[in-house]
């Protein structure tokens, strides 16, 4: 009888048996068990795991992986009307030949003597972002939105040297989670108020919230159920008048045709660039962005990178790095670090620049636009539907908009899985979120939906809704 070959897995690093009795050696052991020694023998799984035999070719793997890919269904093969953060939005082709160089995609740190453009690439990002938030200064960009929002909430707190900040109600539960848990125990986060008919911040409550213990307030604008504040100058004065810092979450998107919220008092704007070129990826290519004005209390309290341009030695010739590296992050001064951050998304940076620069003012308007136009074609045909209401709130709307199936005798989770019947992917249920929209869902609409796409939900949805 021959003896079993020793077994070296194709796809395990170190798993040939010399190679790992040599590594035991060298650490003083003799088996692989003696590594876990501090685990109680109770503990300790005795059986054999139920697990498939394990496929020997490249070949066998790929036709496995493809076999359990082909049974997802996304937006390319289902109308999806999905939002609520992130969003099928249109992405050229050049944005993803630029962002698969490999001077991009494989440069993740570093310094300047081994970066071959990045440093520059991330600099033109900051300045076109810039630009469209009209704002001075832009990070490089953080893991995603609700990191943003959390650092943008924290640096209120350490400029004021105040503990508490106010949120708008009407922030996406996700979200919220993520602040309060970032925030926590540093800051605490109180919620503000809103009207019910037009989603628009109290003000009252607002006023009853704000004092000396309060280091600002934070809204969305557009916020997370679609409609825009109309408030944000009157937010803006009381917020400035309690000594406090207001800080606007805003998709970038808009901002062709919607006024930023620089232009209506806020003093750090954040948000996420999905929207600039990223694909949707299953859960999004994600990538957080922060802006200030100029200022050093500002920019002082940036913990993440910040690049900007110097003259080098030789005439004529610039440099780009980084901004009070050693003052500001924790990657320069670990023990003395005021905040921690991790992995970045700078090459949805890149991305993102590569976006903006092909688009330029005009673009950025005909998209803003479209969505615009797209939206309330939208609102206009569903709203005919008998038994369903929307927009929800009487307030003006971008992309995004709460469509109430309260009327009719339908659930949400019901209207959804009928429509996916019938490969669309309706909008995202409201009902255990905010209970007190009742059957709700958020629709979104974008550049990529035409006249037929929306006709077709329309079509489906009354004959759902009146079955």
């Amino acid at each position: 009888m021959k003896s079993q070959k020793p077994f070296t897995h194709p796809y395990i690093p170190n798993s040939a048996p010399a190679l790992r009795e040599q590594m035991l050696r060298e650490i003083g052991v003799q088996t692989i068990d003696e590594l876990y020694a501090d685990i109680p023998d109770r503990l300790r799984f005795k059986g054999r795991m139920k697990l498939p035999k394990p496929l020997l070719s490249e070949a066998a793997l790929k036709r496995h992986i493809e076999n359990i890919l082909a049974k997802n269904k996304s937006c390319d093969e289902y109308l999806s009307f999905l939002g609520g953060g992130c969003a099928r939005h249109y992405v050229p082709t050049i944005c993803d030949e630029i962002n698969h160089r490999a001077e991009f995609l494989t440069a993740y740190a570093g310094e300047p003597y081994e970066d071959h453009g990045r440093f520059q690439a991330l600099f033109e990002y900051e300045s076109l972002m810039a630009e469209l938030l009209d704002v001075d200064v832009v990070n490089v960009p953080t893991f995603d939105w609700a990191q943003a929002a959390s650092t943008s909430i924290r640096m209120a707190g350490r400029i004021t040297k105040r503990s508490t900040m106010l949120v708008s109600d009407t922030i996406g539960p996700d979200r919220l989670s993520v602040i309060r848990n970032y925030c926590h125990p540093v800051m605490e986060v109180a919620l503000v108020g809103h009207d019910p008919r037009t989603g628009q911040m109290d003000l009252e409550d607002l006023e009853a919230k704000l004092g000396s213990n309060i280091a600002g307030v934070y809204f969305e604008n557009p916020s997370y159920l679609g409609f825009l504040e109309t408030q944000g100058e009157n937010i803006a004065q009381r917020v400035h008048a309690a000594g406090a810092i207001m800080v606007v979450g805003v998709d970038p998107i808009s901002l062709g045709v919607i006024a930023p919220p620089s232009h209506y008092g806020a003093d750090i704007t954040c948000g996420d660039i999905q929207t600039l070129g990223l694909h949707m990826y299953f859960g999004g290519a994600l990538g957080g962005f922060i802006g200030s004005r100029d200022e050093e209390q500002y920019v002082s309290e940036y913990p993440s990178r910040l690049f900007g341009i110097a003259r080098t030695s030789a005439d004529g010739e610039y440099g780009f790095g980084d901004v009070l590296y050693d003052n500001r992050t924790s990657f320069g001064n670990r023990k003395g670090g005021k905040e921690f951050v991790g992995t970045a998304s700078a090459l949805w940076g890149i991305t993102a620049a590569v976006y903006l620069s092909l688009m330029g003012p005009q673009g950025m308007y005909e998209v803003g636009r479209s969505i615009l136009q797209v939206s309330q074609y939208a609102m206009r045909r569903l709203s005919r539907i008998k038994g369903v209401k929307c927009p929800r709130f009487d307030s003006p709307h971008f992309k995004e908009f709460v469509v109430d199936f309260n009327e009719s005798s339908k659930r949400v989770s019901a209207i959804n899985a009928a429509l996916q019947k019938q490969e669309i992917f309706g909008g995202k249920d409201l009902s255990k979120d905010y209970p007190e929209l009742g059957q709700s869902a958020l629709y979104c609409f974008t550049e990529m939906h035409t006249q037929e796409d929306i006709n077709r939900l329309a079509k489906a949805l009354k004959i759902i809704i009146e079955k």
